[in-house]
This record gives structure tokens, sequence and C-alpha cells, in this order.
């Protein structure tokens, strides 16, 4: 069974000849036309280079001369003809299969938060599913409300869903994907939302995983999981299959946390050499638990007063929070090559999600507890949300690519429309000695919001690397999209209970935005050094919730209750990097990269209550992502190792006011943005012991960051004639170090084992001000006190595990 580097070798031959065959189109896409993107962070060089063009020379199976790898890229969501990545103006990070199998992380977020340069992932659900990614500051998430920036595909299909443009990492197929790639900045070829970058998973085929793959492992905090998959081809009659499964539970490291998961990837598809096709099918169930953050001091005046959070790390402020998702997608795949140096790409797919949540959150209107004997409420003090939200996708692309004298160039277009429908119920309830929320008797389940909404989108771009000098090459890229968004909403009021339908209001958004850069090596020789330097620019445009819930005098609780829908202006963003990729020797590599992104009219949710979670959308006129991203990966003897370093400096580059949690913030220029580190550092060591044995380590270390709520340094809204409560709060920077060992006793078997937070360190990754009203000991008070809310970090666990190949 031919390999994924052994097809792109034969169809690099075949180029090569005019008179041979036509390239096997499906085998190159799939292989790495559409995600193979350059440079992952702390992947060994020796063993598996991330980087192409970094990389240590292959040697041909026969006797003959070495030649270089040259790693082909696509640039766009659909795979082109490619492009050798080197000739690239950015610098990219790619992961592939077996680096993450080495790494023994908890799953794909977990990976990237420990290996990828620039990546952080928070833990504000507590779900190791739900995490919050951010890629240079800009954000990945499935949380309703989050300022997205990053586009998402699974192979060449947007996975933003239309409602807020939240991720549902729960529904990706971990176990079929191939690569991962991550392309950094506004570029425009990947379509709107690619703000700070755009992240990309390929999936494998019939061909490129034949036989049985599988996995089961389990550990601490009740989590088993069972993975398995089949491939197979026959080179004879171009068809080939592929069918993954992944089945995951477990109890959680907090209390009332227990989560599972179901997913299922089938493929078909043939490939004659000439036209390749592949139809997928993906669906995914999970029932997850995401309890938030948690009162870690109260706050009087400037002291500040341990609460719940230190009296039990593992508490949850108040609990139920579920979230279920479902997911049906059908994807189809061509590729056909006009000739050897032409070929055509087409896309389409239709998607059906549906997302169920519960919450019990506090009351907007409390009342007093019981007496101590009986400490259950009297009356109705809480409140149990509900949302349904329903979502339909379609979408259609196509491009052709040519490689034409000294340019390789694509010219595409994409068409997506998606309908929405979201509902809110509330249902008033009281706390019970858990915190628990149940809802009253006799209380109906009131409607709280209604909307159906749609939007398109259309999208024409074309992109062309030139070579202007023996070393030299210059890309271009231009893209053209228009979108129009809709909404039909259904309100209650507060005060007086009545139902009202208010106007479909429609709103049009239309951009072009442009990319050009240069890459030039220094010279001739494999270990030369490659400079680049690109402007490119991209817009975001709002989605169906944050036009739902624009108005101030409106304010909608998320999960996303929505009240009025004023229009609000597109995203517009610029990023500007200059870089170096240096192979300064055999089996090592250097890279670095200088980037700024500036962002005009960002879209921010301006919280009203964080523990009520009121709040509603607006412009703000500019905020700014710039800094430093760097990576060293060498290889000497059996030892792999890896370094990344992160510089990272996010402001709010105008003056303004934010609703931040309890607060209104004065924002100044040059105000930090809360929640994202300045520093990070990543290490990965692996030592190939022998006798299949090998040992590895990995550390990560973040800086501090800021609180939200506490942007300006105060504690409290300063009031007339009274002095401002100030003081600096901070969320502590940590280090964790991760152990593992794994060892092969026969070439089919794996087994390995990892101790995650080996230390056991106490940390956090996010930090609100809010209000809590309950005691340190979670008795609940009805009074509101000042606190400070963190996201706990996950305690030390272990994971035991097998893998088996044939």
């Amino acid at each position: 069974m031919e390999t994924q580097n052994g097809r792109r070798c034969r169809d690099r031959a075949r180029r090569a000849s005019p008179a041979g065959p036509a390239r096997t189109p499906l085998a190159r896409a799939l292989g790495g036309a559409l995600l193979a993107l350059a440079g992952g962070f702390a992947a060994p060089a020796g063993a598996q280079p991330a980087d192409g063009a970094t990389a240590a020379p292959d040697v041909t199976v026969a006797a003959g001369p070495r030649l270089e790898r040259v790693e082909v890229i696509g640039t766009s969501p659909l795979p082109g003809q490619g492009v050798d990545r080197d000739l690239l103006p950015y610098g990219t990070q790619l992961i592939k299969r077996d680096r993450i199998d080495e790494s023994q992380s908890v799953n794909l977020n977990d990976f990237m938060n420990r290996r990828l340069v620039g990546v952080q992932v928070n833990d504000i659900q507590g779900s190791p599913f739900q995490g919050d990614l951010t890629f240079r500051g800009f954000r990945a998430s499935p949380l309703i409300g989050a300022g997205q920036g990053l586009s998402v595909y699974l192979d060449g299909v947007r996975i933003n869903e239309p409602f807020g443009d939240v991720v549902n990492f729960d529904l990706i197929p971990e176990f079929a994907v191939e690569t991962i790639s991550l392309v950094p900045g506004a570029n425009p070829a990947f379509g709107l939302n690619s703000l700070g970058g755009a992240l990309a998973y390929n999936t494998f085929d019939g061909r490129s995983a034949p036989g049985v793959r599988a996995e089961v492992s389990g550990g601490s905090f009740g989590r088993k999981r069972l993975d398995a998959s089949y491939g197979r081809s026959d080179d004879a009659t171009g068809w080939h299959q592929f069918i993954s499964a992944t089945a995951f539970d477990e109890d959680g490291w907090r209390d009332h946390s227990e989560g599972d998961l179901q997913q299922v990837l089938g493929k078909i598809g043939h490939d004659d050499g000439v036209t390749g096709w592949t139809v997928s099918a993906l669906f995914g169930q999970s029932d997850l638990v995401g309890n938030g953050l948690l009162p870690a001091y109260t706050i009087d005046g400037t002291s500040l007063t341990k609460d719940l959070y230190f009296h039990r790390r593992e508490a949850v402020y108040t609990h139920p929070d579920e979230t279920e998702n479902k997911l049906g997608q059908l994807s189809f795949n061509l590729q056909h090559a006009v000739d050897a140096q032409s070929s055509i790409s087409a896309l389409a797919y239709v998607r059906h999600s549906t997302r169920d949540t519960i919450n019990g959150d506090e009351a907007d209107d409390d009342n007093p507890p019981g007496g101590e004997e009986n400490p259950e409420p009297t009356g109705t003090n809480a409140a149990f949300n509900t949302t349904e939200t329903r979502q339909t996708g379609w979408g259609l692309a196509l491009s052709f690519a040519r490689v034409s004298g000294p340019h390789q160039w694509q010219v595409g277009g994409s068409a997506d429309t998606a309908q929405v429908s979201f509902k809110q119920f509330e249902q008033e309830g009281f706390f019970t000695g858990s915190r628990g929320v149940i809802p009253a008797e006799g209380e109906p389940r009131e409607l709280a919001a209604d909307v159906d909404g749609k939007s398109t989108s259309f999208g024409v771009y074309a992109t062309d690397t030139m070579q202007v000098a023996e070393r030299t090459h210059v890309t271009g890229t231009v893209r053209y999209n228009r979108s129009r968004i809709s909404n039909q909403l259904t309100v209650r009021d507060d005060d007086t209970g009545v139902v009202e339908d208010k106007p479909r209001e429609g709103f049009n958004y239309e951009s072009v935005n442009p990319a050009l850069g240069v890459a030039h090596r220094l010279a001739q020789a494999g270990t030369s050094p490659t400079v680049f330097a690109n402007l490119a620019r991209n817009t975001r445009v709002p989605t169906v919730i944050e036009l739902g819930c624009a108005d101030p005098e409106e304010p909608c609780r998320l999960p996303a209750g929505l009240q009025a829908d004023p229009h609000l202006d597109q995203v517009k963003s610029t990023t500007a990097e200059v870089g170096v990729r240096w192979p300064f020797a055999p089996g090592a590599r250097f890279n670095l990269a200088l980037y700024r992104t500036e962002n005009k009219d960002d879209i921010l949710f301006r919280s009203v209550n964080v523990s009520g979670q009121l709040g509603y959308f607006d412009n703000f006129k500019k905020t700014r992502n710039q800094g430093i991203d760097a990576e060293l990966a060498y290889s000497i003897g059996p030892v792999d190792l890896g370094i990344g370093y992160s510089f990272l400096d996010a402001t709010y580059e105008a003056d303004g006011v934010l609703r931040q949690g309890e607060r209104n913030v004065q924002i100044e220029k040059g105000t930090r943005i809360a929640g994202l580190p300045r520093h990070t550092f990543k290490l990965a060591a692996d030592w190939r012991v022998g006798q299949g044995v090998t040992l590895g380590a990995d550390l990560l270390a973040v800086s501090e960051r800021t609180v939200a709520g506490n942007e300006d340094g105060l504690l409290e809204d300063p009031q007339p004639g009274d002095q401002e409560v100030a003081r600096d709060l901070r969320i502590p920077g940590y280090g964790l170090w991760n152990l593992r060992a794994a060892w092969k006793p026969a070439k089919a078997w794996e087994l390995y084992a990892t101790v995650n937070n080996v230390f056991d360190k106490r940390y956090e990754t996010f930090g609100a001000l809010a209000e809590t009203q309950f005691t340190a000991d979670g008795r609940f008070t009805g009074e509101g006190r000042d606190a400070l809310f963190v996201a706990p970090g996950t305690e030390r666990s272990f994971l035991l595990g097998a893998r088996y190949r044939f």
C-alpha cells in the first residue's frame, strides 16, 4: 500500500515528465494540498520534521542521489496543486499523527496547548472537550458570546457554527485526524472570520490508514476512551473505504461534571488516476458538563479573603451546567486533473446540528434563605434556564489551479448558507444544599426569547505565488465577500410577561480583502535561511447572536437570549508579519516570526452581570495583538528536543467604557486585554532508550494574566465623593510538568503511561470579578459579595493505554 509520502513522490515524478500519466489528484489532495501547512512546534526533527523546508533531506528507497523533501501545501481550504511551503511569506505549523500519538495528550486541544507556538487553552468550562482555545490572542471557542477570531475547517468544511461562530471541539473525529495545520494572520483566502488565523484538520482515508487501528485508555477521574478504525483500498479498481469510531466517558475531576461523547466518521471514494472523489459522513453526539468559574476570594475594600475555591478545589459554583450536542454532516470532495499542470477541486456539504443546554443560575430577584434548621430557601431564589438551538448549513466551493511557468495560481469561489432556530426558556427555582438548582413545583417554563435567523455568504478569490528571481517568490491574494444576515425575533418582556414579535431585519456586508508577501532564500545551500514578510487583511461579519443582542437597553442572557438587533459593523483585521525559517543543521531548525494584527470595529460582549450572564454586543474602535513566536527543534542521536516561546501584547487601542462583569471598566489606549498571558514557554523532550522503550517529558510555563473587570486596576466603579478602591489583580503564572513512557513489545503493539501535572500544581487559567451569594463553605445567603472568580486548572492525573496497528 502506497504511503502518503510515496504518493507525493509519485505525483512529483509525473509532473516532472510531460509524457508521463496524469497525477492522482485526490491522493495529492488528501496527502497534503489541503492541510499540510508548515512548521509544528516541538516536533522532533529527526523523526518527522514539521517544517519540510527546514527538514533533513530524504533518501530514496532505491540507490540514488539524496533528494530534498518538498512539503506541498494548499493556499486555501480547497486543495489545489499546492505550493512548497518554504516559498510562502508566512510561518505555519503542521502536526502529523505520529507526533500526536507520541505526546499521549488527553485530546487534540491538550496537544496544541502543549506543543503549538502561540496557542493557549483556558479551562473556563472545566471539561477537556470544551476548552477555550486562543492563538495569538484570537479565539476558537465553544462558548456562546466569545469573540471568535479563528476559522476552523474539517476536510475543507468550515465548522464554525452559524450561531455565534462557535466551535464544538467535542464533535471533531479526533482519532481520524491525520494532520492539524495552523495558518497565521488575516489570510483572506481562508474566508470570513480568519482574523488571527485558520485551523484545519485533515482526516485519513482507506489509503493513508489501511488496516486496523485501535486504542484503549483509562485513568483518573473515571476517564475511559475507546478508538478504532479500519481502512482498505484496491489499487486495481481505485476504490477505497475508511471508518473510524470514538467513545469517551468520564466522571470529571470537578463536582457534578461527568460527561460522554461518541463519534463515527465513514468515507468511501474512488480514484482512477485522473479523477478522484470521496463521500464522507460524520455523526457525533456529546453530553458534557462545563461548570465554569469558582469564587476564589471575596473582596472587602482592598482585602482578599479565601473563598469556596480554597475550601474545595473540585467545587462548582452552581449546577447543573450541561450541554448536549448532536451533529450529522455529509460532504463530497472531488479532484480532477485537467492535465499535468492543471486541476479542478470541488466541495459540497450539508451539516445539521442541535444544541440543548441546561443552566442553574442565580435569580435576578432573590428571596432570603430559610432558618438554621431549614437551610433550604423558603421561596424561589434561582433560575432554571434551558436553550434549544437547531442549525442547518449547506455549502459549495470550486477552484481551478494551474502551474504556468513561474506562476502557481489558483482561483475559486464558495457559497454558504445556514438556517438557525433558537429558543430560550426560563423557570423559577431554588438552590439545594449543594448549590444545585431545582425548578419550583408548579412554576411554568416561560419563553424568554425565540429567533429564526438566516445567514448567506458568497466569496470569490484568486491567489498566485510567482517566482521573480532564482530564490525569491512573491505571493498575492485577493478575495471579495458578500454576506447577508437576517433575524426574526420573538421576546418576552420581563416586567409585563407579554410576548412580542419584532419586525424581521436584515443586514448586508461587503468587503474586498487583499494580501501581499515575499519570501527570499538567502543562499542556494540547503541550510540557508529563508526570510519572509507579509501584509494581509480580512473581515468578520456579525453573527445572528451578536446582531440579536446589540442593545444595551435590552441586554440578553448567554447562552444567548435575544432582545434587539441594532446594526453592528463588520470587523476589519490587518496583519503584518516578518520572520525567518532556518534549517541550520541536519535534523535541526529555528523559526522566528514577528507580527502585529490590528482589529477595527472589533465586536465585544459587554457583560452586565457575570453570574447572571446578562450583556450585549457592541463595536469597539480598535484592538491590537502583537508579539513574537519562536521555536527551536533539534535531534541528537536518540534524543529529540523542542523549545517554543511566545510573547503576546494584546491591548485596547482606544478609549471607551466596557461592561465587564459587575463593573463599568474605563478603558484607555494601551490597556491590556484580560485573560491573555504575555509570555508562554513550551519544552518537549523524548529519549528513545532502546528495546522499544521511549521516555518523555514536557513543560508548559505561562506568565501572569490580568483579570476581567479589573483592567483599569479598580475593584469598584468610582462613586462621586468616594475614594477609588484600587488594587491591581493578577492570575499568577505557573509551570506544569508532564511525564510519559511508552513500550513497544511487538511491532503492532504499544503500551503507554502518562502523568499530567506531576507536582499537582494548583493553578488557574482565567479570572473575573463578579458577585457571590454563597459563603465560603457553600451556604446560600442571598446577599451579594464582591469576589474574584477563577477557572481552576486540572489537578494531577494518570492515564494508561494501549495501541494496536495492523
